[in-house]
């Protein structure tokens, strides 16, 4: 019953106004080129997707921060405003510090904290403000709670530099002490980890400061609330404060696993789990866990990355494509709610990677051989992963693509020159008739994505050359008008794939084209469309639900 209590509490954080997101990180000895990643997919239905910009700053003893919760914009309060703070990219700042999350929940007892100040959101932000390293982002992020309470449930937070990635899980202490209790590890090199809104820092090492950072009392806290009796070694930080259960492997856990997969030859044994079939033992310690991360089976590109982002199961039992509920178009996505009725029997849809209601997402790549403003970039998208476009944004830009800008539009405020808007016409368009309009799309993509990562080795050089000649103000605008010319010739490529995409599959039809040219018949005409109709396994269905109805017993007559 509490376990089901701890669920249920945990869906309603997660479903009403905080996001349900994925993310990934990768070690710099786990990735191709020696570069540290991170992913974040901010998935939600009201997060707009913009590329958020903050400037370096200094400001005068006393001043004061005001703090916005980040999901509902409601003003919490004011905290002591640093006296510097950096440079900040959309989820990166300017020394290739990087912070991704997503939200676990975790006890009811801790979903709130009277006077809090400081929410998950803000958390982010600040810390990016303020930090030059991941270490000193924990440090700084774990340090505002502390002294101003925290205002949100359990997160789980991937935290990056150019040498580290670490996993960090922090749940407030509830209305019993201000502040939190939290956990990180430093992913080994050579390895990658995942969480998608599922605590999963199990046991950890108590004396080893170097890849292990923690809260003096969390196992103190939870002996004092009767939560945990045990030997300090046999602690648990997910089984004591969000234990999981069918809906946090199926909904969250699973798309780490698929995450795993996609790059891993080693996850079947660890299906069954993903699918919801959690082992306790009699103290409630889940037993047949994923690990909390693995070696993947050879070096990641950031081309590798992407696509652990773009998921839905395919080429599982659990590929939504592949039931009635996808209809004749194969249609991955299911709309919400997630779970369901019949016959008062309830049903799952599942929660995959690639959702519909993302805002934004990114590949944050953060390169120790090359200087900040050059090593550090965003691979930048938004709505949809799957049908999304990853744009290089560098560390080092001075100013933001007007496409991508804050308070060009908003969620229900549509603008033409919006990126979000311009990206969401083509998802939705593509939902419609997805499994044929999804090439087009993956084409124009990989197109695009392909010609990134070449052109950033030319940036690369050109930067560095300008940099290492003491120009480096030159170098900052090679890097900023790369970034935001990028961006907007993007937005624009994907204008003209949405023009593309209504009038090829117009009213039904697919009009013929040849390599993105529609083709005419001597006279000018359009040529005559394919009409390819409906599949099989469609018809079959039809023909159940709908018996003798539709059968013709005559000649058609014309």
């Amino acid at each position: 019953m509490r376990n089901k209590l701890l669920t249920m509490v945990a869906a309603l954080l997660i479903s009403s106004y905080s996001i349900a997101c994925t993310n990934f990180l990768v070690s710099k000895g786990a990735s191709a080129d020696g570069s540290v990643m991170i992913t974040y997919a901010a998935d939600s239905h009201t997060l707009y997707g913009e590329l958020y910009f903050y400037p370096a700053a200094t400001y005068p003893s006393g001043t004061l921060l005001d703090i916005y919760e980040w999901d509902t914009g409601t003003f919490l309060g004011q905290i002591q405003q640093a006296s510097q703070t950096y440079k900040v990219v959309g989820n990166m700042n300017e020394n290739q510090v990087a912070i991704g999350e997503t939200t676990f929940g975790g006890r009811s007892e801790l979903a709130s904290q009277k006077g809090a100040i400081v929410d998950y959101g803000s958390l982010i932000y600040i810390a990016l403000q303020r930090s030059k390293t991941a270490r000193e982002a924990i440090e700084v992020m774990t340090s505002l709670v502390e002294k101003y309470g925290y205002y949100s449930s359990g997160e789980s937070f991937s935290i990056s530099d150019a040498n580290e990635v670490w996993i960090m899980e922090l749940i407030g202490k509830g209305d019993f002490e201000k502040g939190a209790v939290w956990v990180a590890l430093r992913v080994p090199d050579g390895y990658i980890s995942g969480h998608a809104n599922q605590a999963r820092i199990t046991t950890f090492p108590m004396n080893d400061p170097q890849n292990c950072l923690y809260a003096k009392d969390v196992i103190s806290f939870a002996r004092a609330r009767g939560w945990f009796s045990g030997k300090d070694n046999e602690f648990s930080f997910s089984d004591t404060y969000a234990p999981v259960d069918f809906g946090a492997a199926r909904f969250s856990e699973s798309r780490v696993w698929a995450g795993f997969n996609k790059v891993s030859n080693e996850m079947k044994p660890y299906f069954d789990y993903a699918k919801g079939k959690v082992k306790h033992n009699k103290n409630g310690v889940a037993t047949n866990r994923m690990p909390l991360w693995i070696k993947p089976s050879k070096p990641l590109t950031v081309s590798d990355v992407m696509g652990m982002m773009r998921d839905h199961f395919e080429e599982t039992e659990l590929d939504m494509a592949n039931d009635p509920g996808a209809g004749p178009f194969g249609l991955p996505y299911r709309w919400r709610p997630l779970s369901w009725k019949v016959d008062s029997v309830e049903y799952v849809n599942e929660r995959a990677i690639s959702t519909q209601q993302t805002g934004f997402s990114f590949v944050a790549q953060s390169r120790p051989s090359l200087p900040n403003p050059i090593g550090g970039i965003l691979w930048f998208g938004v709505d949809d992963t799957y049908s999304t476009c990853y744009i290089p944004m560098y560390c080092g830009m001075t100013r933001t693509p007007e496409t991508f800008a804050v308070g060009n539009g908003d969620m229900l405020t549509y603008s033409s020159t919006s990126a979000f808007w311009v990206f969401n016409n083509v998802s939705n368009m593509a939902y419609l008739r997805y499994n044929d309009m999804i090439k087009d799309i993956i084409n124009v993509q990989a197109q695009l994505e392909n010609s990134f990562v070449k052109t950033v080795k030319a940036i690369d050089q050109a930067a560095l050359s300008l940099w290492n000649s003491n120009e480096k103000e030159l170098a900052m605008d090679v890097l900023t008008n790369y970034s935001v010319s990028t961006a907007n010739k993007t937005v624009d490529r994907w204008r003209e794939l949405g023009n593309f995409l209504l009038v090829k599959y117009k009213d039904g039809n697919i009009m013929k084209e040849k390599d993105g040219v529609f083709i005419r018949t001597k006279t000018g005409q359009a040529e005559y469309p394919d009409q390819p109709g409906y599949p099989d396994s469609w018809k079959r269905q039809v023909v159940k639900e709908s018996g003798e109805k539709l059968k013709m017993t005559g000649s058609a007559g014309h």
